[in-house]
């Protein structure tokens, strides 16, 4: 019997947040099964969302205030008091995320994190003691370069001139400037919630693995690659705290290498799932679970380097319970994501990307129906049957 669904969706990039990729699977799970208690997890991995859900599991607030956007005009973004008033929430995607790039401006070495630095400063404006920068989403490729250059850093030229921002920039950088960093940042404790199999410098590098995602052309890619290995060498020398690894270490590559930038500031780099889902109560909630519906917007062998789909999996199997894995796209790997006992994709046939970006609420409801369907009748399915008199065979292939 069915008689509690948790629903713990991530969101789908560019389509549905969380929460509206929850209500859509919910809406699903209730043609099937009316009577069914569902208990809605939307889940966040520290990109789009994350402020706006820490601050409701939390009683907390959300802030907006004005900052400088990931192509370099002013745009209105916010961050998060969690509840007590100790904590704030910067969300890089929140105003240095691929959706506020419009499509026809999407080049990885122009776009900045300069507006992270600044909800950084803001959230020291209000007192906080500690400051968790959520990592994902991110429409940049700088390395935490802007967001340096917001909190007083000055990036330098072989002449002393300022760089401008973008990634590509960083192959001029000749070095850099710390003395003008805000004060206040050695008195707050920085978190920074990333996925730690994100690396900055290297063939598993943030300009390898994501550039392309963001607008680069193979030449970018490259590009970016070697400015980050100059920013790498520049940075550890000129501003890193002791014993840094900012070019290989876990998480130094999270949202185009901010995770690197902040992790010179002494920052920590955290899992993210480790720092965000305990604020949700989500490993009781999945205990008390008959079955456990979770979705991304692609399911492949990326999913279990850190993806939403995959840290639901890995903690349902705590507790013994099964696990379904919708998505708008099945991949390379799909069936084999650790902890998913099976997975099923939202299309019920070829369309355009467009077309499939604009009903994707729709599309997941009845993606949901189907595959509900399919497990009722397999509840209902005896376990041994007999043909003509003889045994029915242990499998078939």
């Amino acid at each position: 019997m069915l008689n509690r669904v948790v629903v713990a969706p991530s969101g789908f990039k560019e389509s549905l947040s969380a929460e509206a990729a929850a209500d859509a699977i919910a809406a699903g799970v209730r043609r099937v099964l009316p009577g069914a208690d569902i208990d809605l997890v939307p889940l966040v991995d520290g990109g789009e969302g994350t402020a706006l859900a820490l601050a409701a599991a939390t009683g907390g607030r959300i802030v907006t205030t004005a900052a400088t956007g990931p192509v370099g005009e002013t745009i209105a973004a916010h961050f998060a008091l969690l509840g007590g008033g100790h904590t704030a929430v910067v969300e890089m995607a929140a105003v240095a995320g691929l959706s506020l790039v419009p499509p026809g401006l999407r080049d990885p070495g122009a776009t900045t994190t300069y507006g992270v630095g600044e909800l950084i400063r803001a959230a020291l404006d209000t007192g906080v003691r500690r400051i968790l920068v959520g990592c994902g989403d991110s429409g940049t490729s700088d390395g935490g370069a802007g967001a340096l250059q917001a909190l007083g850093a000055r990036l330098l030229d072989a002449e002393g001139r300022e760089l401008p921002h973008g990634g590509r920039e960083l192959t001029r950088l000749h070095r850099i400037d710390p003395t003008g960093l805000d004060p206040r940042l050695t008195e707050v404790e920085l978190l920074v919630a990333c996925n730690p199999y994100n690396v900055l410098c290297g063939e598993r590098g943030v300009a390898r693995v994501f550039g392309p995602q963001k607008g680069a052309t193979p030449a970018q890619v490259e590009e970016l690659s070697a400015a980050l290995e100059n920013w790498a060498f520049v940075l550890t020398r000129d501003a890193a705290v002791p014993d840094s690894d900012l070019r290989s270490g876990p998480g130094t590559g999270a949202s185009g290498g901010l995770g690197a930038g902040l992790a010179a500031l002494g920052a920590r780099l955290l899992p993210r799932f480790g720092v965000l889902l305990d604020h949700l109560d989500l490993d009781a909630r999945l205990a008390r679970a008959d079955l456990v519906v979770t979705a991304e917007g692609a399911l492949d062998l990326q999913t279990p380097r850190g993806k939403v789909p995959a840290e639901v999996a890995r903690r349902a199997k705590l507790h013994g319970r099964p696990v379904l894995a919708l998505a708008g796209t099945l991949g390379e790997g799909a069936g084999d994501v650790p902890g998913v006992d099976a997975c099923h994709g939202i299309l019920p046939a070829p369309m355009e990307l467009a077309e499939a970006l604009l009903r994707a609420s729709e599309l997941l409801t009845d993606a949901t129906e189907r595959a509900l369907r399919m497990i009722v009748l397999g509840t209902r399915l005896p376990v041994q049957a007999e043909v003509s008199g003889t045994q029915r065979p242990s499998s078939v292939r």
